[in-house]
């Protein structure tokens, strides 16, 4: 059975790099887009799709722009938006997280927290890093947020929240310092699929930041306000 996947948007290229951000609420689209990927895979002699996945990963560059887009939907303070800012960004710090949306075959076993799912999930990179999730947290009833900030998630989607740690056990970085790329792999009895994000040479490492600071600095106007 021929199997193939797309190549998606993986040419675009990202960076990890921290730092300030000077977004305003309607630049969420485009770095949504910078920061989502999408792979199919099926069969050619069926023309059988057997999944579909799209997932964004939730960099520190997505979650700023994520606030920004927040802040301004709901009015939020200045006091407000700088505990959201410093609270959404120290958890990148913590662990890798990726919002997954897939389709594709028997729904019930593209369930990826049950037992019998169709699909394992890792986090690779291309120095050879292959690491599991340490929680797979299944979006059942999507709210408003999740159907708005994340247009691909369709109600013909099963949706969740994919969780990695930053360091193994022994202190090494799951996603490599020296990595060209990294991305997520689905893989199963019909096949794999593998969605990547090329990574951009940064210069130089990006100074600390100060979130109290930054989130009291006057933002650029958003056309039409």
């Amino acid at each position: 059975m021929a199997l193939l996947g797309s190549t998606g948007c993986a040419t675009q290229l990202v960076s990890l790099s921290e730092g300030p951000r000077e977004y305003v609420a309607t630049d969420y689209e485009n770095v949504l887009r910078a920061w989502t990927r999408t792979e199919h895979l099926f069969a050619l002699s069926e023309l059988d799709n057997f999944l579909t996945a799209t997932a964004t990963f939730e960099s520190w560059d997505f979650r700023w722009a994520y606030v920004v887009r927040y802040a301004q939907d709901y009015r939020l303070t200045i006091d407000q938006r700088q505990k959201l800012l410093e609270k959404t960004l120290e958890e990148t710090h913590q662990r890798h997280q990726f919002f997954v949306a897939i389709f594709g075959g028997v729904r019930k076993y593209n369930d990826l927290t049950a037992p019998n799912s169709a699909w394992i999930v890792r986090l690779i990179d291309d120095t050879g890093n292959e690491t599991a999730p340490e929680e797979i947290i299944a979006i059942t009833k999507p709210n408003a947020l999740e159907r708005t900030y994340f247009p691909y998630n369709t109600v013909w989607r099963q949706a969740f929240r994919i969780r990695f740690p930053r360091t193994t056990a022994d202190g090494r970085q799951t996603i490599s310092p020296s990595a060209k790329w990294f991305g997520l792999r689905f893989a199963g009895a019909q096949g794999n699929s593998e969605l990547v994000w090329q990574l951009a040479e940064d210069e130089e490492p990006a100074a600390p930041v100060e979130l109290e600071q930054e989130a009291a600095r006057p933002r650029r106007p958003v056309a039409g306000r």
